[in-house]
């Protein structure tokens, strides 16, 4: 499998800066390779409660993450704050796959780290996948950007 190379800051069309805290550095010096998942999971439900397309405490619905991987180019650490660029590579009926790039706040021009990150939407009580409404469907593809 050949190794992705970084997307460049301009492959997002939405970004969120996150703080990272004191206890994110590993023996290393950087950060954990956990905290990448952390941030991921941070920018992604943050955007979906800002856009209102997820109430997690009384929602019909609620999205649950089946897949996510990460590749990793260059360190982050703390007491740097991290630009989340997030685009969304697949919309299908039930799920959504974003694409998330973790950049040096306000330095980095290609991103030291990229995630893949799978929501299907499933009902509350079921488990079981829901449609994407229309509402969500054209709110989600404000993300999808060709690169």
């Amino acid at each position: 499998m050949a190794r992705p190379s970084p997307p460049s800051r301009s492959a997002y069309p939405v970004f969120t800066r996150l703080a990272t805290r004191w206890d994110d550095n590993d023996i290393y010096g950087h950060l954990n390779n956990t905290v990448h998942y952390k941030l991921f999971d941070t920018a992604v439900n943050g955007w979906l409660l800002d856009a209102g397309l997820l109430d997690p405490l009384a929602g019909d619905t609620i999205f649950l993450v089946v897949e996510t991987g990460c590749s990793y180019f260059s360190e982050l650490t703390y007491p740097q704050a991290v630009d989340v660029g997030m685009r969304v590579a697949r919309l299908g009926s039930t799920s959504v796959q974003y694409d998330i790039g973790l950049f040096a706040a306000d330095t980095q021009t290609v991103a030291a780290a990229q995630g893949r990150f799978v929501h299907v939407n499933v009902d509350r009580v079921t488990r079981m996948p829901a449609p994407l409404s229309d509402t969500a469907r054209v709110t989600f593809e404000t993300l999808i950007q060709d690169t």
